[in-house]
Formats: structure tokens, C-alpha cells, sequence
């Protein structure tokens, strides 16, 4: 079976966030063997679960791209908005764990938070839709 370009890109997205989450796992596993509590700065923790999580929804992305009827330009777009979002959100939670400055983002926000939130749901939510009208109208109708 020969995967478009479109499949191909967003699956090896989904690759290099799998081997971002396990780099962050060793980051995680090191806090927690130095610390006295055993635990890992909450953010870390946070980023290393996310980067798990999306790395497996980046690959249900994929699926979508593969099977939806739109041209490879469109589901690029479409899956590129999504897994933008995914890297933003656990750039972030890097971010925090680096500099172990809050234990809630949404508690002690700094300007744009309220902005990438809102972005992030229109490109998360409009991504996806589009890429799963893309299999209904191809795979069901």
C-alpha cells in the first residue's frame, strides 16, 4: 500500500513527538530519582503524559488524512494546524518544567494566554472536522 505524502508527513509527526516523549521520560525519571519527594516538577510530568498522548493522537490524525477524500494541500493544512497545537501545547508544559515557575499556567497566566487557547481550539476542533468530513464524505457517503 503506497501512503500519500500527506500520511507520510503527519505519521512521521507522529514519530518525532513518540521519541520527544520518551526523552522527556528520562527528564521526568531524573527529577524524580533527585528529588526528596520522588516526584518530578508537576510541568514535567505534564509534558512527558502530553507528549505520550498526542504522539498517539497524531497517529489517529494520520488515519484521517489517509482515508479523507480531500487533496493531500487541504489535509495537510487541516492535520498541520492540529499537530501544531499538540507541539505548542507541550512546548509549553516544557517550558514550565524548565523554568519551575508556576504549578498551574492557567492560574498565573501571562499575556496571550487567553489568545493561544482560543487558537488552539479553532485549529484542534476545525482541523480534526475537517479531516473527518473529508472520511465521511469519501469512506460513508
Amino acid at each position: 500500500m503506497e501512503l500519500g505524502t500527506d500520511t507520510r508527513v503527519v505519521l512521521l509527526a507522529a514519530g518525532l513527538i513518540f521519541l520527544w516523549a520518551l526523552a522527556l521520560g528520562v527528564w521526568k525519571y531524573r527529577q524524580m530519582a533527585g528529588s526528596e519527594d520522588h516526584l518530578a516538577h508537576p510541568y514535567v510530568d505534564t509534558a512527558h503524559r502530553a507528549a505520550l498522548l498526542y504522539s498517539f493522537a497524531t497517529l489517529l490524525v494520520a488515519t484521517f488524512v489517509e482515508f479523507s477524500g480531500w487533496n493531500a494541500i487541504v489535509n495537510l493544512l487541516s492535520a498541520g494546524a492540529v499537530v501544531l497545537f499538540f507541539v505548542g501545547a507541550i512546548g509549553t508544559y516544557v517550558y514550565h518544567g524548565w523554568r519551575r515557575d508556576t504549578d498551574n499556567q492557567l492560574r498565573d497566566q501571562v499575556g496571550g494566554t487567553t489568545a493561544f487557547m482560543v487558537a488552539l481550539i479553532i485549529a484542534e476542533i476545525g482541523g480534526f472536522t475537517v479531516l473527518l468530513l473529508g472520511f465521511v464524505r469519501t469512506q460513508l457517503l
